[in-house]
């Protein structure tokens, strides 16, 4: 053998042991079912949270515009003073629940991790850094270029290391779980399969087979924030159901509603299709903007539904919530858009673009016009019983009356670049890129931008003379 070909085989052998050691984390299995533990909401101590004042926040996607509005609108309830049942502390300190997608992601779990840490690191270990170019220089580096010829290792799952080492500290679900306190944090992503929500949440991983509790968290945001084409899926595997597990009553209750409840009848039964390990033993997942962009879908989910995972539904019913606040950041843009002024089509790229974002645009605006709709319905309700209790006591004092519904106050308020008063301003935010890369003054101003429009909300101002 030639002494100049050992180098040559040696470099092939050291990129072949590369290629095989290539292997993204995977979901580990589930040893045993146990239904009141893992990260679940009914697991957490609310602490000095009070369950009568109900926070939820919802953070959309759009990159780092919507991470920093996001983050603005934080602050922003950190800046906050209330009083409530007689003691005063900051609106932030009763935030009970955060749903997050994409973008919004990256904030929701660093706050959700590390707490009021966040408003000292968050900007510098995110917000004001060039992913997008970190993330090409480590593209290019040839250690990765070998481990991305491994079928076991993708472009998402560099994105997702690079998130675990230089922003989440590799901290799993574990993290969340051994310090159970509220707000209890639901990052989403989207079934490529099935086209639905998918929460990293213990409840879903159930039909997984699979414990959340080991999974890094910066996976679960990477795979919220896998934008089709630009980033390839995250996988998770689709373990047998563990010993003790059973199917719960609420599915079984919903998959007999199709003609009473189709909107749920369907929903419950794409939950089935986990159990189908035969046909499904793996999960792929991207955007979770493919499934609802402004992570609304989860909370709309749980205040209609008495029996499903989550917690608002159960507390209204236990006559627990006095108040309930849900606080939209909508990051939603509207980039003027020259197609029209060209004969030409749009080519492919542009296509495949418009496809995905006009549909999550529609959506999104239906389901906030939802959730006002589900707050209009319970006002509209207090009031029809309470006029039907006092009718009836003026007219037959004798006839028992309907039962009480408690009178709950719902307030729904939404961050969104449309409420900018000045036009011209208003069209520079509309105007901004979704991108993991931004000019650290356009981070700042998106920051300010988020606590202004918080407080410039005339339902965010109605709250705090409630809570004053």
């Amino acid at each position: 053998m030639q002494r100049r070909s050992v180098p040559l085989i040696a470099a092939i052998l050291l990129g072949l042991f590369i290629i095989g050691c290539a292997h993204a984390p995977i979901n580990a299995p589930l040893s045993r079912y146990q239904p009141n533990a893992g990260y679940r909401f009914a697991n957490l101590t609310p602490g000095d949270n009070t369950d009568s004042l109900f926070v939820v926040l919802t953070f959309s996607g759009g990159g780092t515009r919507a991470a920093s509005l996001s983050y603005g609108v934080l602050k922003a309830l950190s800046e906050t003073t209330i009083t409530w049942q007689g003691k005063t502390k900051r609106l932030l300190d009763e935030v009970d629940l955060i749903s997050t997608i994409s973008g919004g992601s990256f904030t929701g779990a660093y706050y959700a991790l590390f707490g009021d840490w966040t408003f000292d690191e968050f900007e510098s270990r995110f917000l004001k850094r060039d992913i997008e170019g970190e993330l090409t220089g480590e593209l290019w580096n040839p250690v990765t270029l070998i481990r991305l010829a491994s079928p076991s290792f993708d472009r998402i799952d560099l994105a997702a290391e690079l998130y675990d080492r230089t922003i989440f500290e590799d901290k799993t679900y574990e993290a969340l779980v051994s310090r159970p306190r509220r707000p209890f944090l639901v990052i989403s992503a989207t079934n490529m399969s099935l086209g639905e929500r998918f929460d990293f949440t213990q409840d879903r991983f159930d039909q997984l087979g699979s414990d959340l509790s080991s999974y890094p968290v910066a996976r679960a945001v990477a795979a919220s924030s896998a934008f089709p084409i630009l980033l390839s899926p995250i996988t998770l595997e689709n373990h047998p159901s563990p010993p003790g597990y059973e199917q719960p009553d609420w599915v079984k209750n919903a998959l007999g509603d199709y003609n009473l409840n189709r909107r749920r009848y369907l929903q419950d039964k794409e939950w089935m299709v986990y159990h189908d390990k035969t046909d499904h033993p793996y999960v792929h997942l991207l955007d979770g903007g493919l499934a609802d962009n402004i992570g609304l879908r989860y909370v709309t989910d749980s205040i209609r539904d008495a029996d499903r995972p989550g917690g608002i539904r159960q507390l209204i019913n236990q006559v627990k919530i006095d108040t309930l606040v849900v606080i939209i950041v909508n990051a939603r843009t509207e980039p003027s858009e020259p197609i029209d002024k060209k004969a030409r089509a749009p080519g492919v790229a542009r296509v495949a673009m418009k496809t995905a974002t006009v549909t999550m645009d529609n959506y999104s605006f239906e389901t906030i016009e939802l959730i006002k709709d589900i707050a209009v319905a319970r006002e509209q309700a207090q009031r029809s019983v309470r006029d039907c209790r006092q009718l009836l006591a003026e007219r037959c004092p004798a006839a028992a009356p309907p039962p009480e519904l408690k009178e709950m106050k719902f307030y729904v308020i939404e961050v969104n670049f449309e409420n900018i008063a000045d036009p011209k301003e208003r069209e520079e935010f509309l105007s901004l890129p979704t991108s993991f890369k931004l000019d650290p003054a356009v981070v700042d101003r998106l920051i300010q931008k988020g606590g202004d429009l918080l407080r410039q909300s005339p339902e965010f101002k109605d709250l705090l003379k409630e809570l004053h």
